[in-house]
């Protein structure tokens, strides 16, 4: 018996194998799956990018609806997204963004330089568009790392009670807004 059952076990790995693969093909590459969706914020205290003396943590966040947007100035579709960001800004979403340092690594890099950085956040936030009502600076990628980010631009909405409840990988663009964002919104504003 125990024979019969090794003879077969090539073939139920075979047939696992095909199962998985055979899903995949039918996935969407776009949409990234995060166990983070019904769950609260993951709690955080961090640097306001601009002004280090200032400190933002979770529940400073919490009691209005807002959009988490990761981002950096190395990002093309970063600064693709910063125009229409900065009109649904004027509309009255609130946005927060998450810096997101990608060539930085302590361990080899040594001192960071952090006034360099403000000068490539003011200038390309002056050029495209400044739809943040503040940035926070994750520069050991905690948040980010907690919120299962894996690069950017990336967007969180967040709830008044500070549950996320929608996560989006890519740009935000008036069609992704309408699909995704827009219904949530309206739901939230009833």
């Amino acid at each position: 018996m125990n024979r019969k059952l090794l003879a077969l076990a090539p073939l139920l790995v075979f047939v696992l194998l095909c199962v998985f693969l055979y899903q995949g093909l039918f996935a969407n590459p776009r949409e990234l799956q995060t166990g983070r969706i019904g769950q609260a914020m993951p709690t955080f205290n961090l640097p306001d990018l601009m002004d280090e003396s200032k400190r933002w943590t979770d529940t400073d966040l919490k009691g209005e609806v807002y959009l988490l947007n990761v981002w950096g100035t190395w990002c093309p579709t970063c600064l693709a997204e910063l125009g229409y960001l900065t009109e649904l800004r004027e509309q009255g979403v609130k946005i927060i963004g998450l810096y997101y340092e990608q060539g930085y690594d302590p361990d080899f890099d040594g001192q960071f330089d952090i006034n360099a950085l403000r000068d490539d956040v003011t200038s390309m936030l002056n050029r495209a568009g400044d739809p943040y009502q503040f940035n926070i600076l994750d520069l050991k990628r905690t948040l980010a790392l907690d919120l299962g980010v894996s690069g950017a631009p990336e967007t969180f909405l967040v709830d008044k009670q500070g549950t996320i409840l929608l996560h989006h990988t890519g740009d935000i663009n008036p069609r992704v807004w309408r699909a995704k964002f827009a219904p949530l919104m309206q739901e939230l504003q009833q």
